[in-house]
């Protein structure tokens, strides 16, 4: 089993970048986690639809037959110790798990359909950076959490 975090677009932002690539190298302390990151479609002289409908393609070939986890507002939420039960449920499943996240118009529509799993990690809306830097910071506070680790107080 292996998770995968599939996102669209590289992190602009270097100070989030940093922290982004922190937390995936700590979460693979405790996790098989794989980073995949697709090509961001342009705005410019497309629709939202049609943007949505490109990363998506590129999100779907790049997960390839994983179980895919659409995180996505109003999927489910999870306090951080659900969440690492359910991280390790997926682990104990042993098939592969992506997590995807869509770019600045969000999921396409195929995508979202094509997940077993929608999970929110706020009410609102986030950047797909921000989005990315959450889930990275909840894999790890989930690994120590299943060791029974001190860093989730």
């Amino acid at each position: 089993m292996r998770l995968i975090v599939a996102v669209v677009g590289k992190p602009r932002h270097e100070s989030i970048a940093a922290a982004i690539r922190d937390y995936e190298e700590r979460a693979r302390r405790y996790w098989p986690v794989d980073i995949i990151e697709v090509k961001d479609d342009p705005a410019r002289g497309s629709s939202p639809h049609v943007v949505r409908r490109r990363e998506g393609e590129r999100l779907s070939a790049a997960v390839g037959s994983a179980r895919v986890i659409a995180c996505e507002v109003g999927g489910r939420r999870m306090s951080s110790p659900e969440f690492a039960d359910w991280v390790q449920g997926l682990r104990e499943a042993a098939a592969d798990a992506a997590f995807v996240i869509g770019g600045a118009f969000g999921l396409a529509d195929a995508v979202a359909q094509r997940a077993t799993a929608r999970i929110s990690f706020s009410s609102w809306t986030l950047p797909h950076e921000l989005a990315r830097l959450v889930l990275a910071e909840q894999l790890y506070r989930a690994g120590t959490i299943v060791r029974g680790e001190p860093y989730h107080k």
